[in-house]
């Protein structure tokens, strides 16, 4: 098993250089520094003088990759690649464009994100596996067909839709929730049904035909005739057998998401003021604001890779004949 997991970080961490290589070569091959000091001062005429002063204020005078004047480490170290891009991988995200310790935003705004991501995820997997098993007990009737349809409806709907719709109906109209805002402590939940209640709703139409897909591929294969054979009913069935067994994909889709719900989602807390990593990513993007955009790209390439590597972490767990692979 160590050397399985051993095996799946090597992978990994070539991916995450090249993650970070790439993100290097976007924000300062392609946008110089000098292009970034003059977005940053947003002037019509700006001076080279206040262009090389904003600079030496955010540590982009520096070269990008090599150093001829200093003298030893420091011909790598004293480059903008080391002070911008390498630092990232002891997470040492730096200061914003406008001096705030990036780090401190993020343990900070991290929380704010999960209340909402976490309960999405856990109700949105409660309804959508109820309603796919419900489906599958009904299929080929009326009801089956006529949800799938729905159901594909949903899908195509855009996330905005819903996001927008909620709050004019629910909030606007009925006035059961604040259209936007959050609060700390016990009356942060009134800012959070809102937002839970429309991540639940748009994730309904996707994540109930792969469920349902999942069960239709079990409920043919020989086990689920020989429960039938032994007389258990078909809700028993589906529930103590089909379930069980299908466990091992759905564990894989939701083990795969939980690093990455740390970003939060830009929508959502965009339109309803969170202020946790999806908004304060969106922010930055607007004011450009590259420092921040960069550390963010870089945390969701080890998220990412991170979900990956406890995707496969479970799989060993649950089948051995992975670890030999």
């Amino acid at each position: 098993m160590i050397a399985y997991l051993l095996r799946r970080l090597l992978y990994a961490v070539p991916i995450l250089i090249g993650v970070n290589l790439l993100t290097f070569m976007l924000f300062f091959v392609v946008n110089a520094p000098d292009d970034m000091a003059r977005m940053q001062l947003g002037e019509k005429r700006v001076t080279q003088e206040a262009v090389q002063l904003w600079k030496q204020a955010h540590g982009y005078d520096k070269p990008l990759l090599f150093n001829p004047a200093a003298a030893g480490a420091a011909q790598f170290t004293d480059t903008i690649f080391f002070e911008k891009s390498v630092r990232l991988f002891v997470f040492q995200f730096g200061a914003s464009d406008d001096g705030r310790n990036i780090g401190a935003d993020i343990a900070q705004r991290m929380w704010p994100s999960l209340a909402i991501a976490l309960p999405v995820l856990i109700v949105g997997l409660a309804v959508n596996i109820s309603v796919a098993l419900l489906l599958v007990l009904l299929r080929a009737t009326y009801v089956d067909i006529g949800s799938v349809v729905i159901l594909v409806a949903l899908l195509s709907i855009s996330g905005l839709f819903y996001i927008i719709g909620g709050q004019f109906v629910l909030s606007k109209l009925l006035h059961l929730a604040p259209i936007s805002g959050y609060d700390t402590g016990v009356n942060a939940w009134k800012f959070l049904v809102l937002p839970v209640l429309i991540g639940v709703i748009s994730g309904i139409g996707a994540g109930t035909r792969w469920y349902r897909t999942l069960f239709l591929e079990e409920i043919s294969k020989d086990y689920v005739r020989t429960a039938r054979a032994k007389g258990l009913s078909e809700t028993r069935v589906l529930v103590r057998h089909v379930l069980g067994n299908a466990l091992i994909p759905i564990l894989t889709g939701v083990v795969v998401v939980l690093p990455l719900l740390f970003m939060g989602s830009l929508l959502t807390e965009s339109f309803f003021g969170i202020p946790g990593l999806g908004s304060y990513t969106i922010d930055a993007i607007s004011n450009q604001d590259f420092a921040i955009v960069r550390a963010m790209v870089f945390l969701g390439a080890v998220l990412y890779i991170l979900g990956l590597m406890l995707t496969d972490f479970s799989y060993a767990l649950v089948d051995p004949r992975i670890r030999l692979q």
